[in-house]
């Protein structure tokens, strides 16, 4: 009999185990495996070992039965599209669970099959655990139902004494499973009628929601439907108003180029050819009678020109509905109105799964009907606000300068062209033309809403146009190796790291990095890079320098009690470092003698002596003030009585490690993808005085006007892979630590200056970042704390990313990898499936894909997966590998 603690928990409803008889398809894929399990194994006795397996499979089992009930149980709040997706996976779900029940069937007859007297002692833990494990609530125990039930069939053609006795005892445990689910069945009816359809009793059952929320400690709906490859992207932005996008609230010189009424057989790939010309996106409204044709009994048939647009998607443009017919919707209301709408987007779905859910009335025509249909089916209208009206004049010159009169007028906006006519291919590029000499950027459709991905590649050089820096100068000293003081262990790997960082992440050219370590680094040698290579003109007024030196600093008490640091050459002597070190009154002269806009000097030394001022509040037009601004910014390791923490991770300082941190994006604490001298200090400053006995200081220079040295931050554009590097224990440890002491990033913070005051930074404003900016910042903090093994924190950066973005293909890619690194191999495939569907030549996600499919067990989609990366990439760094599996295969 069922064996329930005398203080049970209170009976709960109860749901139909997974494994219903009667209802599956066996070709399903094999469910995933189970995210760490609510339940705890339960305590070893005799036979333990054998139902071990058995056991794991029940909780396997019980999982998913949990999985199904937390998605499912509030499906009355959920949208019509929500439900539809909770519908789906769970059917995915229950179908897993048939399948498992067979393979728990198939592990008792071996069991059954075997002589030995453990086989009842195993049977018996097995049932000690559906009974009477502490952890199982009773409608817990209904997932359980099916698999006594095939066990109590089979154990019935024993007649040995044990046998008689489990088969009685399991007759029991099934008589009471069936008065629980009396008492049950109103919610089983309601979760599960629509995957088994016999029940017809629906009694009402306490406590319900208790249990729900049992469950929901341990699941929730998002990452159930996340490990089956969905994630839900957030509610369409609607800038323009609640309804419509019509472009008036793009970033100003920013347009949107838009093409209706296709496809058509030539003029179409003529406006692709030169949207590829000018490396500019677009987007494409197609009207469904020139794709194909949806019969009255649902089947889709498509068209000859149903190619053009299947190749316009691949090619990356989004291609969105201009209903059926071209009809006036206005005019058009119920059943007619939802063909034009819906038989369209079905047909464009047919075309291929990329195409974007957004909507053209024909004519601009609309009504409330018509927007209401758009928002049941997740489309979202675009209007225009710049009409090149190419329908009607056929002269191409007179179209391009009505087009560019109402772009000067408007600074932004979406532009409306068609690609059914000769003239509006005539008049494209010249209108290109104008506004790309002008400055103005071009915005696709990023999954959400109109965004500029990136420069176009004929204009590179616009990606430092929001830093404002024409050149970017740095020195780098790194010094070990002294002759007189005494030696250090990482000040050189320290300089070499930054100058890499420089000119890997920030762009810096390697012939404006001037690199001196060890015997290089000498009082002339140091001083000749300032004069020879920077002043005297050699800088301009819009650019930047930075200045890193990691070695000796000392101080010096002056005869008027001030005190005044040094910086040390590899060539000082300790006796007379007042007359052959380089002084800080020196770097000042040269920080002012520099023509360059910001000048940022890092020194990863301590000493003090140097009058800092304090640097004013930056105001909410941060880059267009700060261009106008010099900027004169120190930011130091420690002070004069302090030494430098030369025991960092990786062969570092505490110090320069915590600084190649920050620069790596984590120093960009307001979120606007940039990083700022003063930001710079607020994160490196308290992080290594909580970590060392240093305490940095940060200020301006005298002269300076308040302006801030500035970094931008560079997407990253890593696919992980297995040979995507992580950090070690050590340097993880530090970055706990040093992340344990960040604070908000409005919060202000208070640093030392070299007077041996203090100083309170304040932070720039950001500015408004649009969904594939912050999708990008997710994606990057993926990958920092994947580099730290936080997995699960680096899975919640992804899925952030991939719901502000779904069409992200790095991110997709990301969260699969992870998964793969977590031994969730059917998870870890199925992003890397959508990773493919988004971007089929990413050759990366072959190789990973490959991976997971041979640690699941697929080794025939193993074996393809390697063989299409090596097609791709016969050379790639991860060909060797997969010749290597598939010579194993």
């Amino acid at each position: 009999m069922l064996r329930f603690p005398a203080s049970c928990r209170l009976l709960l409803p109860v749901l139909l185990s997974l494994a219903l008889p009667g209802c599956g398809d066996k070709g399903q894929a094999p469910s995933p495996p189970a995210a760490p399990a609510a339940t705890s194994p339960p305590p070893a006795v005799d036979g333990s070992i054998a139902a071990a397996p058995l056991l794991a499979a029940l909780q396997e089992q019980l999982d998913d039965y949990r999985r199904i009930i937390v998605l499912l149980a509030d499906e009355d709040a959920q949208s019509a599209r929500d439900r539809a997706t909770s519908s789906r996976i769970g059917q995915q779900l229950f179908h897993d669970g048939l399948e498992r029940r067979q393979a728990i069937a198939g592990q008792f007859d071996a069991l059954l099959r075997d002589a030995s007297p453990q086989r009842f002692a195993a049977l018996g833990a097995v049932l000690d655990y559906i009974e009477s494990a502490p952890e199982l609530f009773d409608a817990d125990r209904l997932a359980f139902r099916e698999v006594l039930r095939d066990l109590h069939e089979r154990i019935g053609a024993d007649s040995s004494l044990p046998a008689v006795k489990l088969h009685q005892r399991i007759g029991e445990d099934l008589d009471a499973l069936d008065e629980i689910e009396r008492n049950y069945n109103q919610e089983i009816t309601r979760i599960f009628s629509r995957f088994e359809r016999t029940r017809a009793i629906a009694l009402k059952r306490e406590k319900w929601d208790d249990y729900v929320a049992h469950l929901r400690k341990h699941h929730d709906r998002e990452a159930i439907l996340r490990d089956f490859g969905v994630i839900e992207p957030y509610p369409m932005s609607m800038k323009d108003s609640e309804r419509e996008i019509f472009g008036r609230a793009l970033p100003r010189k920013t347009v949107v180029l838009t093409f209706d009424d296709g496809p058509h057989k030539a003029h179409t790939d003529e406006i692709v050819a030169i949207l590829k010309r000018y490396d500019v996106p677009g987007v494409f409204f197609e009207v469904g009678r020139n794709l194909g044709a949806v019969a009255a009994d649902g089947k889709v048939k498509l068209g000859l020109m149903a190619g053009i647009s299947r190749q316009l998607m691949a090619d990356g443009y989004a291609v969105g509905n201009h209903s059926l017919t071209h009809a006036q919707l206005s005019r058009t209301s119920g059943d007619a109105l939802r063909q034009q709408v819906l038989d369209t987007d079905v047909l464009l779905r047919q075309v291929g799964d990329k195409r974007a859910p957004l909507f053209r009335f024909p004519y601009g025509a609309r009504n409330a009907e018509g927007l209401q249909l758009l928002n049941e089916a997740g489309l979202k209208s675009i209007m225009w606000n710049i009409d090149s009206m190419d329908w009607a004049d056929p002269v191409p010159e007179s179209i391009v300068q009505r087009v560019l009169a109402q772009v000067e007028k408007e600074q932004r906006g979406i532009i409306l062209f068609h690609d059914i006519h000769d003239r509006a291919v005539k008049a494209l590029p010249q209108i290109l033309d104008k506004l790309i000499a002008d400055g103005y950027q071009f915005a696709g459709w990023n999954g959400r809403d109109f965004s500029v991905s990136r420069p176009r590649n004929a204009a590179a050089s616009e990606a430092t146009v929001t830093t404002g820096y024409e050149k970017s100068w740095a020195i780098v000293i790194g010094i070990d190796d002294y002759a007189s003081w005494p030696k250090l262990e990482y000040a050189s790997r320290d300089a070499q790291a930054i100058a890499d960082t420089l000119t890997g992440q920030f762009g810096f050219p390697s012939s404006q990095v001037i690199v001196l370590k060890n015997q290089q680094a000498t009082r002339n040698n140091i001083l000749a890079a300032f004069h020879d290579r920077l002043a005297d003109g050699r800088t301009q007024k819009n650019d930047r320098v930075f200045v890193f030196f990691a070695g000796h600093g000392a101080t010096r008490r002056l005869a008027s009690g001030r005190d005044l640091g040094y910086i040390i050459p590899v060539d000082s002597n300790p006796d007379e470092f007042a007359t052959d070190a380089i002084a800080m009154t020196d770097v000042q002269n040269i920080a002012e003698s520099l023509q360059a806009k910001h000048v940022l000097f890092v020194m990863d030394a301590c000493y003090s002596g140097l009058g800092l001022t304090r640097g004013g509040p930056s105001s909410s037009a941060f880059l267009r003030e700060n261009a106008r601004r010099t900027a004169r910014q120190m930011l130091t390791a420690g002070g004069a009585d302090q030494q430098v923490a030369d025991s960092g991770p990786n062969g570092h300082s505490v110090f320069t490690w915590v600084l190649l941190q920050a620069l790596s994006g984590k120093g960009d604490l307001n979120g606007d993808g940039l990083i700022t001298g003063t930001e710079l200090a607020a994160y490196v400053a308290p992080a290594v005085s909580a970590v060392s006995r240093q305490t940095p200081a940060f200020g301006s220079l005298p002269g300076s006007q308040g302006g801030e040295f500035v970094f931008q931050v560079a997407d990253s554009q890593e696919f992980l892979n297995a040979d995507t590097t992580q950090l070690s224990a050590d340097a993880i440890a530090l970055n706990h630590r040093v992340e344990a002491v960040q604070g908000g990033s409005e919060a202000p913070v208070t640093v030392a200056d070299l007077q041996g005051g203090s100083n309170t930074l304040v932070l720039p404003a950001a500015v408004p970042t649009s969904d594939r900016q912050r999708a990008q910042q997710a994606n990057d903090r993926g990958l920092q704390l994947y580099r730290e093994k936080r997995y699960d924190e680096a899975v919640a950066q992804f899925t952030e990313a991939l719901k502000l973005r779904p069409d992200f293909a790095q991110a997709a890619n990301n969260l699969g990898f992870v998964y793969y690194r977590q031994q969730r191999y059917a998870e870890a495939a199925r992003w890397l499936e959508n990773t493919l569907k988004i971007d089929p030549s990413r050759a990366v996600a072959y190789l990973n894909l490959g991976d997971a499919y041979l640690h699941g067990g697929d080794k025939a989609r193993a074996k393809q997966a390697y063989t299409t990366y090596l097609e791709l990439q016969p050379q790639g760094s991860g060909a060797n590998q997969a010749r290597a599996q598939l010579q194993k295969l």
